[in-house]
């Protein structure tokens, strides 16, 4: 169940996007991101790498957010766009918080509007995202983000069932038991909706003893989506490579 994707110019698995349970509360204090003049100095040593801000901002007039997760992004975040361009529609009352670490192998900065997290955008470990960087991966855990069929982060499963066709929902242990549900009719290849992550969090109910790959299409009936992610599978959203 892996999926390639690229963020920058490295090939990476969508698949260790999957996770959101215990995401959001990183080791450490999250920065904010500033808007610096541009300056070319070495790397510092700050654990979270931070976006640079598109310099002489001509005060963008907000655009009203439409909560909307599809194929090509969730809300006013599109997958093929720039930071820069994000912010320039967004507006200057958005805060953009770098998130490190995030999950296992991701960094993120959250898009936060009154402080309240409305997506995060992701990008590698360690890596820097700055204005010229193109979002890649983009997840949200909160629950007025909807697909076109209203489903979305706390949605039940029973309930995107009705919408999408019945549920199957796995996890691979040596994927850190991250589970997620796909449908009958799933909306889009590259959409995926987390449901836990191992233990007591599982949604489903599975066979036991439990294998390295487990699947099962019995689920407990109060058991809802988490979050929903969205990545980048063709080159329609991928940044152009040099030469």
């Amino acid at each position: 169940m892996e999926f390639p994707v690229k963020l920058g110019s490295i090939g990476i698995v969508a698949s260790a996007l999957l996770l959101l349970t215990g995401c959001n509360g990183a080791s450490e204090a999250p920065s904010v991101i500033s808007s610096p003049s541009p300056t070319n100095s070495s790397p510092a040593p700050s654990p979270a790498p931070v976006a640079e801000a598109s310099p002489a901002d001509s005060s963008p007039q907000p655009v009203a957010e439409e909560p909307i997760i599809s194929a090509t992004g969730i809300g006013a975040a599109q997958l093929g766009m720039t930071l820069a361009e994000l912010k320039q529609v967004l507006g200057s009352d958005v805060e953009y918080v770098v998130e490190s670490p995030f999950i296992v192998d991701f960094d993120a900065i959250s898009v936060r509007r009154e402080g309240e997290v409305q997506y995060y955008i992701l990008y590698l470990a360690g890596q820097s995202f700055t204005d010229t960087d193109v979002i890649q991966g983009l997840l949200t855990s909160n629950p007025k983000f909807r697909t076109a069929a209203n489903v979305g982060p706390g949605t039940t499963i029973a309930e995107a069932a009705e919408r999408y066709g019945s549920a199957t929902l796995s996890y691979n242990t040596q994927n850190e038991s991250r589970e997620y549900v796909r449908f009958a009719n799933q909306p889009a290849a590259n959409l995926s909706f987390s449901t836990g992550s191992g233990g007591d969090s599982l949604a489903g109910i599975y066979a036991s003893p439990t294998a390295e790959y487990n699947e099962t299409q019995q689920f407990h009936a109060d058991a809802v989506i988490q979050s929903v992610l969205v990545v980048c599978l063709t080159e329609d959203c991928a940044p152009q490579m040099e030469g």
